[in-house]
């Protein structure tokens, strides 16, 4: 019995010198030293070529203690600007390798913007490539610009350390799209083959400031088909179309009541949004039903809200404004033939034999799906004061 156990632990004392002996140890280690970090990366066109431009972090600016520093081409700043071109994107990053003395690296990328005539062209192939680099944070927020990309990431922001970070706080926003390179990639992979990306745009410097002092914001939205922009939408359709795909994280309405001066403005609170599908004798019908808390942030009428009639007023004027901004927005994706609100998905759900017969000619269905928009608004909180404020009391409606 001693003698089998002994053996036993010759055969796992054996095991454990083999396993060593795998072991792969750091032969392959890269120094932080020799890493270029990558927080910006910008992708346009110069002739048939692909122009490659990256935002690169500058370590002794880092570590001097800049707080509030901004980008800077010109050096001294916190990161700088290189760019490589090439017939495709790995010649690109192989042109802009040569010009740098440290080895590149993607997994720090904060923003992914592509310019205007990129996205008319198609990014597929972009995408891909980025897809398939396992450095690259498929969490970076994707962008389409006006102009070139590369002026874009060359701005130097007042507060922040990078263009790419601006981008990057703005998305986490949420006011507009957030969209990161997942993200597209899904939207492009799906029954309908549409898309949704923010689409940013240079804010012009304040007088006394140089042209690069300044940031670029998000404005509009990139409406994609397959993948290519065929178009976009301004910011209160974009609103329109995010409730309608339940995704509004922050947004405020501003309305006027019927009999009443001035306006009354409430911040969403709470909102959910159902994709009601219907098919019946050929015909298809969308329902979409909006539930939504509120609170008051002003008051700016005479009419005072300890009075439930005032309330339900402005309630039903609130759901009405919802209901217009969607409608609004839906005509003209629906005009565009892109079906970025996710009917198809609904539909594909419900009906998937009756889908599978027109998912190849959905296009050409959606723009004729009626639609149906019931939007409800319930006030959570009325504000601090339920009467108006800075008018006489005699002059309030209560």
């Amino acid at each position: 019995m001693s003698g089998l156990t002994k053996f036993k632990k010759m055969i796992i004392c054996f095991l454990i010198c083999s396993n060593c002996l795998l072991l792969s140890g750091c032969w392959d280690r890269v120094e932080l030293n020799d890493l270029a970090l990558v927080t910006g990366l910008g992708i346009d066109k110069k002739g048939k070529n692909t122009m490659l431009t990256v935002q690169l972090v500058v370590p002794k600016q880092l570590g001097g203690g800049m707080a509030m520093g901004g980008s800077n081409t010109k050096g001294g700043g916190a990161t700088i600007i290189r760019t490589g071109t090439g017939a495709v994107m790995a010649d690109a990053i192989r042109d802009l390798q040569e010009k740098i003395p440290r080895r590149l690296f993607w997994g720090h990328v904060k923003a992914v913007v592509f310019s205007e005539k990129v996205a008319k062209e198609g990014i597929r192939p972009y995408i891909d490539f980025l897809s398939r680099n396992p450095q690259m944070r498929l969490r970076s927020n994707m962008f389409i610009c006006k102009g070139s990309a590369k002026n874009v990431l060359e701005l130097s922001p007042p507060i922040e350390q990078s263009s790419a970070e601006v981008m990057r706080e703005l998305s986490e926003l949420q006011f507009l799209f957030r969209v990161t390179v997942k993200d597209a990639l899904q939207m492009l992979a799906g029954s309908t083959q549409t898309a949704a990306i923010p689409l940013v745009q240079i804010l012009p410097a304040q007088k006394g400031m140089s042209d690069l002092q300044t940031i670029a914001f998000i404005q509009r939205t990139a409406i994609f088909k397959k993948d290519r922009m065929i178009g976009s939408v301004n910011d209160k359709m974009s609103r329109g179309l995010l409730w309608i795909r339940n995704e509004v994280e922050q947004a405020n309405i501003t309305v006027s009541l019927k009999g009443a001066k001035g306006t009354i403005t409430a911040a969403i609170i709470k909102m959910h949004t159902k994709l009601i599908p219907e098919y019946k004798n050929g015909k298809w019908k969308m329902i979409v039903k909006i539930t939504s808390e509120d609170d008051v942030i002003s008051n700016a009428t005479n009419l005072s809200l300890y009075n439930k009639k005032h309330i339900h007023l402005a309630q039903k004027a609130l759901a009405d404004e919802t209901a217009n901004r969607i409608y609004a927005a839906l005509h003209k994706v629906q005009k565009m033939k892109a079906d970025v609100v996710g009917f198809g998905e609904a539909f594909h759900r419900k009906y998937p034999r009756q889908w599978n017969q027109v998912k190849d000619r959905w296009e050409d269905i959606f723009p004729n799906v009626e639609v149906t928009i019931k939007a409800k608004v319930n006030f959570r909180r009325p504000g601090m004061n339920t009467i108006p404020q800075g008018i006489p009391p005699e002059e309030v409606k209560k």
